[in-house]
Formats: C-alpha cells, sequence, structure tokens
C-alpha cells in the first residue's frame, strides 16, 4: 500500500464516520449528539467505551506527546475514555496490558517495540475477545500477535530512505545512535540505513541518561576522524547529539528520525540536514479511531494491512511549513 494512498484512506475516514453518525441519529430517532466543550465540536452518538493506549514511552520522549495527542483528539470525537499508559521495559509494557484486560476494556492499542515481552499478554487479550490495534512499532508482528491492523511507518524503509538521502549527499561514514537496545524499530532504522550506505557504525547509548548519551556520542566522535554524519532515532536525542558534535569539535553532519518543534526550528536554520517523519499525530490519531469503529461496527481499517503514516522527508525546503503545525504540538 503507498504512502499516500494509506493517508487518503485515513483522512477519508476521519471525515465519513462523523457524518455515518449523525445520518444514523437522524434516521433512527436517537438521541442528538454532544457537545465536545474541549474542542467545540460534537461526539459520536454511539455508546460510550473505554480504550487502553500502551506505548513503550520512556521519561521525557515528546513523540510520545505528539501520539497521545492524536488519541486524545479521536477519543473527543469517539465518545471515548481514553486511558493512557507507558513503560519502557518490556515485561511491565506486558503487565500494563493484562492490566487492561482485567479492566475489561473495548480496545487496545499497543506499540510492539519489545514484541517477544508481550505476546502472552496480547494472547489474553485475544482470548477476551478484546480487539487490538499495534501503531508505530512491530508492524511485521502485528497480525501474528493478533492486531487487526497497524499504524506507523516501515522502520526499515525508514531508515533505507534515510540512507538513500546520505548516499546521493555523498556521505560515506555516519554513526546511527541507537538510544533504546532491543527495540526492533530502533535496530530496524539504522539496519536500514547500513544497507544503503555500508560504512554506517552503529552506536548504542543510555536514552534514559541525556549526559551519558552527550559523552558517549563526543567520545565516538572524538576517536572517529572520519565520522562524516551522526544520525539520531529521535529529535530530544538528536539535539543533544548537536551538543557533542560541537564538543568533539567534529566536522560532522546531523540528520534525524522524528520530529520536534525545536528539531524543525533546527532543520530550518540548517544545523541538522534533514529528518524522516513518521508523522505520530496519525498513528496516535488512527489508532483510537479505528477501534472505534471496530466496536461501532465490526470495521477493520486497513483491511488486514498495515496504515503507512511515513517515512516523509523534512529538509531546509519545507522545515518552515512543518514547524508551523509541530508549533502546535501535532507534528
Amino acid at each position: 500500500m503507498s504512502h499516500n494512498l494509506s493517508l487518503r484512506k485515513l483522512a477519508a475516514a476521519a471525515v465519513l464516520v462523523p457524518l455515518l453518525a449523525v445520518g444514523a441519529c437522524s434516521s433512527s430517532g436517537g438521541r442528538s449528539p454532544e457537545a465536545d466543550s474541549e474542542n467545540g465540536g460534537t461526539v459520536a452518538d454511539t455508546d460510550r467505551i473505554k480504550i487502553a493506549l500502551i506505548t513503550h514511552s520512556g521519561p521525557g520522549d515528546t513523540f510520545w506527546d505528539i501520539v497521545r495527542k492524536g488519541a486524545e483528539e479521536a477519543s473527543a470525537k469517539d465518545n471515548v475514555e481514553l486511558q493512557y499508559l507507558s513503560d519502557p521495559e518490556g515485561g511491565r509494557q506486558a503487565q500494563l496490558i493484562e492490566q487492561a484486560v482485567e479492566q475489561n476494556v473495548d480496545g487496545i492499542a499497543v506499540t510492539l517495540a519489545k514484541p517477544d515481552a508481550v505476546a502472552s499478554a496480547l494472547a489474553k487479550a485475544e482470548a477476551a475477545g478484546i480487539p487490538v490495534v499495534s501503531l508505530n512499532s512491530g508492524e511485521d508482528r502485528s497480525a501474528e500477535l493478533g492486531a487487526f491492523t497497524h499504524f506507523g511507518s516501515n522502520e526499515r524503509l525508514a531508515g533505507e530512505a534515510v540512507g538513500k538521502r546520505l548516499a546521493t549527499d555523498g556521505y560515506t561514514h555516519p554513526i546511527c545512535v541507537i538510544h533504546e537496545q532491543g527495540n526492533v524499530g530502533h535496530e530496524n532504522r539504522c539496519a536500514g540505513v547500513k544497507a544503503e550506505v555500508p560504512g554506517t557504525e552503529i552506536l548504542y547509548v543510555q536514552g534514559s541518561d541525556m549526559t551519558q548519551v552527550e559523552s558517549t556520542v563526543t567520545a565516538k566522535l572524538q576517536a572517529t576522524a572520519d565520522a562524516d554524519v551522526v544520525v539520531g532515532l529521535g529529535a530530544p536525542y538528536t539535539l543533544t547529539i548537536l551538543k557533542s558534535v560541537d564538543s568533539s569539535g567534529s566536522g560532522a553532519k546531523v540528520a534525524s528520525f522524528d520530529l520536534n518543534p525545536d528539531l524543525a526550528d533546527k532543520i530550518a536554520s540548517g544545523d541538522v540536514v534533514f529528518t524522516v517523519d513518521q508523522q505520530p499525530w496519525l498513528q496516535g490519531y488512527g489508532a483510537v479511531d479505528a477501534l472505534w469503529q471496530h466496536t461501532r461496527g465490526g470495521f477493520e481499517l486497513g483491511g488486514g494491512q498495515p496504515v503507512l503514516t511515513g517515512p516523509t522527508i523534512i529538509d531546509s525546503s519545507n522545515a518552515a511549513q512543518v514547524a508551523e503545525f509541530a508549533a502546535d504540538g501535532i507534528r
């Protein structure tokens, strides 16, 4: 499925479903749509349901604020009580899934950064008849683990997109910085970069400690004089990598995955050459909306295939425009 086609389907679903809800109300004599005081819009005329969104978010990672904002907007529209839970450790994420199953939620949206760690918990959700969608990571394991669709960017393809851009721009010795060892999405990103630029080195850092991230990258650059670009896998880490490049005296450039307002500004100013955005707001919105549609009508958005939200290249040609959306917390 192409990226543009997937986004068109998602956009169409977002527009069409509220119209269906209003039509059903007028023809069946149901209660009028309720005003959504937060958004100034309307709430779907369907029974209120509870959805658990369970991610592998770590403390301070602004990426997940964007995912959550999308999920909250869909929840406000769809008359959903949203329960947001997160833990970067796979075993504890599994416990959160089991907790949601015990609470008999109406749907679970989950990230699959460490799919083996959460497999047994998701089997319990399937046994309980709770529909599941995955988002962000683990696309290749999504169907196997019982999700009826997945919202995200194919991480290997995203990595290859970065690698192709680096190769086109003449870089030969990237350092790809993984801030969460064992995260399959992160490993796939760097593997994709290396597939296109064989001289790529992988560097592991402890993402929960930005001081350690900075010092480790600085030491690596000081020891690797021919490194010509450093690739961060998330906006907060890339911004820290910029400090490392400066303090090490390296001439390496910086590229990134993902986005936040500060990173958008750095791209616009030329301090970061580009990033690949997976549009996390769409991941959160799509996951919640798909579960609501499944609950109200058995719909399965994506037709059993992943709904791709990226990769999208953001560089100096479009960073200023995207920065406006980033300032609103949706990019």
